[in-house]
């Protein structure tokens, strides 16, 4: 086998670059993580960026009999995309999108999110149809893949529903386009043994009314148990079989490398409300009558549910009041306009009004007041993820009754969970299709709670299927999961069938082998992932991968999930006593990419449902590299500031003069040449890099004015300048402080400005007493002037505000308040201007900081008021310039910005704007354009 592996490396070689093909042990064990609780590391990770890289990677691997696994964005919960041997990954680029002339279909890339989809659809008031929880991370063809559906898609909007084309992959390399009827013409006669089985399946089902009655009640429910079997009793064209039989295969029969599903209407008008019960029962008896009423999804939710989050921020008081009975429907309606809205909530009213309810059946139209409700639900996952043990996994199962025994089943299980001691399990579920979710933390650590599991699953599958004949997997796919019972769900004949079509389909079996499929009844309890005990920073992780899509180095090394993995991996195998080779190759390859290569920006925390920021975690481990010459440096930094500062500033004009002088090739060649000498330990130049600056800083007292304001400038704004070539010719600092002027306000600035600083630039390197330190002297020089004043301060740079509302918050001071700048001249500077718009299209980037300040709106405000047209490029989140970052790891801001150009291109952008000195420098290098502080645009666009 490892010959093999070695003629596969050699074989995709010439086709894919070396940088998308990983052996090494720290990205093999990365990739092998997803969203389920099993491992499996693989021995190849290939990323693939065409349609043409996939058919040469899986030609070679059936030629040489390698197993194969597909990828994308591994959301997956019941671990159907990790491999032991080749994983073969969609890179993120591979993620094109287009929509028909009539917008009745959308054709999507297999990197493509779900997200992405839905945004271009919007303006078009349409929507793929299935919505599952992890849309904003799931990829449409990984969705498809599992026929997840979501709470407002049911059966009829699901994957395999909305299904129009697809081009398939198969084992062999062939391609085939549904779409195309040449293609489809030339599978039917290069393919005659497929497609005979496949004939041969069809006609045995269609002349077996026992056998097809069977199947089709099956699915009248939510069903994703094995092969999606219907496909025969809904279709006779071959081809047509095989399409739909994709769906819902998790990659066992084809690599889908690209889809064409139905667009739905996505209604723009909604109203919601969340209707208490006091019982599941009577939750569930009005179940029937909302089927048959223009209700888009009714979410149930047991009373322990409620419980889980009736403590957190914003919920309903009345949820603690509720008894131990109490049940909840969330249910949500839409229409085209208000008026059609009103008649849906009133025709939802009359209809309920014979079911007992425990409040009045109230509805909301207002935004905030609705998403508000839908947080009750949306919390309940993270509820139980946050407060569960450590080094215990979080579980969700997924599992479908037909509606009418609904109310039973739901007591069944949790009856069920008393029985063997799952005290703290939760219920809730898309009530209208009768498909329920339960979440509970599980050991597995010690063999005993393992057992415990093993019976309890068993005695789950009974329920569902002896008692009730539901669905063992309803949206989640079988995976590894549910590859046991698949047979005890279907019964022999049916599950032979599966058998067939795999043997059919993919005759020598490798893709995805184990998964949907599986003759061992015990894989559903090996392969178990691990989960140590690290740091309770990241103990809650639940490796969901909801982070990875806005981390800037996803592309470049590793995301937060896959950071956190490979540090617990190191972890255990310290105190286990691993392998010390081992353990020095991870910790030697962590340091470039876990720790260098992260950005420390925190907007994966905006996307975790546990509220992780990886970012703390390496600042951590950053302090705990620290050796005592750095921090002697560092002391020295932070006692002799204004003087660095000042040389800084001497360096920076230097600099610049010698560009001047002989240019910018020249200067860039040289910056380039002694990087390379000393491998890259001599920061990066780039022809955006500011001359020092030149600003003064004196209080400014007008006549007949008493509107007063601290101004603190960065040491950043005080240090640079502008670039040579810019349009704009002052310093920030300067600019900001006549904008402050003009709107009214005398500028005071702190004493001994110049040895100032918030401490970002020491925290962010993990010297937490240096920059503790400095926000000690910004505090209490900035509360002198406020004890005599009384008046508030305004920043300049977004991550400087939050580096010091964070220190005060920490401190718990309260008797200063700061402001951004976005902040304030949305809040207090606009009012005060005459703005004259321009109609120069402008690219706006909001920083991490702003972004994680909810201030996103308030700079999108600004820019609105300021020009015509603002355009906000998409996929950019942090710019990964990360402080000084971008000089010394310029990769970073590259990878982050790769698309961000053809953003700025297509949308005719002639200048950008932000709200920090240093992302600005990394935004101008790679969009083409100027990015600037919103503080230019507000400046250039008023009068006083």
């Amino acid at each position: 086998m490892e010959d093999n592996f070695n003629s596969l490396l050699s074989d995709i070689d010439h086709v894919i670059p070396k940088e998308r093909v990983y052996t090494d042990k720290l990205r093999t064990f990365a990739f092998g993580t997803d969203a389920s609780f099993y491992r499996l590391t693989p021995k190849l990770v290939v990323k693939v960026i065409s349609e043409e890289e996939a058919i040469h990677v899986i030609k070679a691997c059936y030629r040489l009999n390698i197993p194969i696994t597909f990828r994308a964005s591994g959301t997956s919960l019941s671990g159907q995309s990790i491999s032991a041997s080749v994983l073969l990954v969609a890179d993120r680029s591979w993620n094109q999108i287009k929509i028909s002339d009539d917008k009745q279909s959308i054709t999507l890339s297999p990197a493509t999110l779900g997200i992405q989809a839905n945004l271009r659809l919007n303006e078009f008031n349409k929507k793929i149809g299935p919505d599952p929880a992890s849309i904003n991370a799931a990829t449409v063809v990984g969705i498809a893949s599992n026929n997840a559906s979501g709470m407002t898609s049911g059966t009829e909007k699901n994957s395999y529903n909305t299904l129009k084309d697809l081009r398939i992959i198969f084992s062999d390399g062939t391609l085939l386009d549904t779409s195309d009827q040449k293609s489809c013409q030339d599978f039917l006669k290069t393919h005659k043994d497929i497609i005979t089985e496949i004939k041969n399946i069809e006609s045995e089902i269609s002349n077996n009314n026992e056998l097809k009655d069977r199947i089709e009640k099956k699915y009248k429910i939510k069903n994703t148990t094995g092969y999606g079997i219907n496909s025969f009793t809904d279709y006779q064209a071959p081809t047509d079989i095989i399409k739909h039989l994709m769906i819902g295969a998790e990659g066992t029969l084809g690599f889908i490398s690209e889809i064409t599903l139905n667009t739905v209407p996505s209604l723009p008008n909604k109203a919601s409300s969340l209707i208490i019960f006091p019982s599941v029962k009577g939750a569930c008896s009005a179940i029937p009558i909302l089927k048959k009423l223009p209700v888009d999804a009714a979410e149930i939710m047991d009373r322990a549910s409620l419980k889980s989050v009736e403590n957190k921020k914003g919920m309903p008081e009345y949820l603690k009041e509720l008894n131990e009975n109490a049940a909840a429907l969330l249910i949500e309606t839409s229409a085209e306009t208000i008026e059609a809205l009103d008649k849906n909530i009133s025709e939802i009213q009359s209809n309920l009004k014979s079911i007992e309810t425990i409040r009045p059946i109230e509805f909301t139209k207002i935004p905030t007041e609705y998403l508000k409700l839908w947080k009750i639900r949306k919390g309940l996952f993270p509820s139980v993820s946050k407060s569960r043990k450590p080094g215990t996994t979080v579980i969700i199962e997924d599992v479908n009754f037909t509606t009418n025994k609904l109310a039973d089943a739901v007591m069944d299980l949790q009856n069920l969970f008393k029985v063997h001691d799952y005290t703290k399990t939760i219920i809730w579920g898309h009530a209208l299709s009768g498909n329920i979710h339960f979440v509970f933390a599980q050991d597995f650590n010690d063999i005993n709670e393992v057992k415990r599991y093993q019976k309890f699953m068993q005695d789950v599958v009974k329920l569902v299927v002896k008692k009730y004949d539901g669905s063992l997997k309803a949206e989640h796919g079988t995976g590894r999961n549910m590859a046991a019972f698949v047979k005890y769900e279907w019964g022999h004949e049916i599950y032979n069938l599966m058998l067939r079509i795999k043997k059919a389909i993919d005759p020598t079996e490798i893709l995805n082998p184990g998964v949907l499929i599986n003759l061992d009844e015990l894989i559903y309890i090996k392969n178990i992932k691990e989960t140590p005990i690290v740091n309770p920073m990241i103990d809650k992780c639940i490796d969901c991968g909801f982070c990875e899509n806005i981390c800037p180095s996803k592309n470049l090394t590793l995301t937060p999930r896959q950071r956190i993995a490979v540090w617990r991996e190191i972890n255990r195998l310290e105190k286990s006593n691993g392998s010390k080779e081992i353990i020095n190759e991870l910790q030697t390859s962590y340091n470039y990419f876990g720790n260098n290569t992260c950005a420390t920006d925190g907007l994966c925390e905006l996307s975790c449902p546990v509220d992780i920021d990886t970012g703390k975690l390496i600042k951590t481990i950053r302090k705990e590299n620290i050796i005592p010459l750095n921090s002697k440096i560092a002391d020295f930094f932070v006692n002799h500031f204004s003087k660095i500062t000042f040389l800084l500033k001497k360096i920076l004009s230097l600099v610049n003069f010698i560009r001047n002088i002989l240019g910018v090739g020249f200067l860039h060649n040289i910056s380039m040449f002694l990087r390379k000498i000393s491998n890259n330990k001599i920061p990066m130049w780039n022809k955006f890099l500011p001359k020092g600056s030149g600003a003064d800083f004196k209080d400014i007292i007008q006549e007949n004015n008493n509107k007063e304001i601290i101004y603190f400038p960065s040491c950043i704004s005080r240090s640079m300048g502008t670039y040579s070539d810019s349009k704009f010719k002052e310093d920030q600092s300067t600019v900001f402080k006549r904008l402050l002027t003009k709107a009214g306000f005398n500028i005071i600035y702190p004493k001994n400005l110049n040895n100032l600083c918030c401490g970002m630039p020491f925290s962010s390197k993990g010297y937490i007493d240096a920059a503790n330190k400095k926000a000690d002297e910004l505090y209490n020089s900035l509360k002198e002037i406020n004890k005599k004043n009384n008046i508030q301060v305004v920043f300049d740079t977004s991550p400087c505000v939050k580096t010091f509302k964070e220190y005060l918050g920490k401190n718990k001071l309260t008797d200063i308040t700061i402001y951004d700048s976005v902040e304030f001249i949305a809040d207090e500077i606009l009012q005060n201007l005459e703005i004259t718009k321009t109609n120069e299209p402008i690219a706006i980037h909001s920083t991490c900081s702003t972004t994680k300040m909810e201030l996103v709106d308030k700079l999108l405000n600004i820019a609105n008021a300021c020009s015509d047209k603002v355009i906000v490029p998409e996929d950019i989140n942090c710019c990964g310039f990360a402080g000084d970052r971008g000089f010394t790891f310029p990769e970073l801001n590259n990878s982050a910005l790769s698309n961000l150009k053809k953003t700025v291109v297509k949308n005719n952008c002639r200048s950008g704007y932000s709200s920090s000195r240093t992302c600005e420098i990394g935004l101008s290098l790679y969009s083409g354009i100027e990015y600037n502080s919103i503080i230019y645009l507000v400046d250039k666009c008023s009068n006083g």
